[in-house]
């Protein structure tokens, strides 16, 4: 009589190659999972900004992003459309650095040179706010950048020009591309 199956034999050599694959890849895994979560923080932070560019320009008002220690915020500017008249604004989004994980926040790593013309501190925009205008353009005509680090020390930079083009920088350990 014939019998279908798998012997117990093929089933712990199955079991010890999986885990050897396993022991294999974790290591791996735990070191790119940190580089990753920042690459996300940044992307998001990246959208968010063009959030409120769009959002300002369909609205025909102002919209802001507004950086505090933990995170950030993408505010419009209300009824009005008037950013500065604080208080009709309406909270359209808010991120938290810290469910990012794998020590997101704040910071320049290891970046030696700002990117752009003044390092300061790690939001560089005038009061921690970027305030986007009904023409997509920022209230500011230097503009700023806003640093990214992970507990690895990697540094990206998303920043926004005066004429309301935002970019998004990574420092490969001797400049920023």
């Amino acid at each position: 009589m014939k019998k279908n199956g798998f012997t117990l034999i093929e089933l712990l050599i199955t079991f010890i190659i999986l885990g050897i694959l396993t022991s294999i890849a974790i290591p791996g895994f735990a070191r790119w999972l940190p580089s990753y979560r920042l690459k996300s923080a940044t992307r998001d932070l990246y959208s968010n900004m063009q959030l409120a560019k769009m959002g300002a320009v369909r609205d025909n008002g102002e919209w802001a992003v507004f950086f505090n220690a933990g995170g950030y915020q993408v505010i419009s500017g209300g009824a009005d459309r008037d950013y500065s008249t604080a208080g009709d604004n309406t909270t359209e989004k808010t991120i938290t650095l810290s469910d990012y994980e794998s020590g997101v926040s704040y910071g320049h790593g290891t970046a030696t040179t700002p990117v752009g013309t003044t390092f300061g501190d790690e939001i560089t925009f005038t009061a921690n706010t970027v305030v986007f205008n009904s023409r997509g353009m920022i209230n500011s005509i230097t503009g700023g950048y806003v640093y990214l680090q992970n507990n690895r020390n990697n540094t990206y930079a998303v920043g926004a020009l005066g004429t309301g083009v935002i970019l998004m920088r990574t420092w490969t350990g001797t400049a920023w591309e």
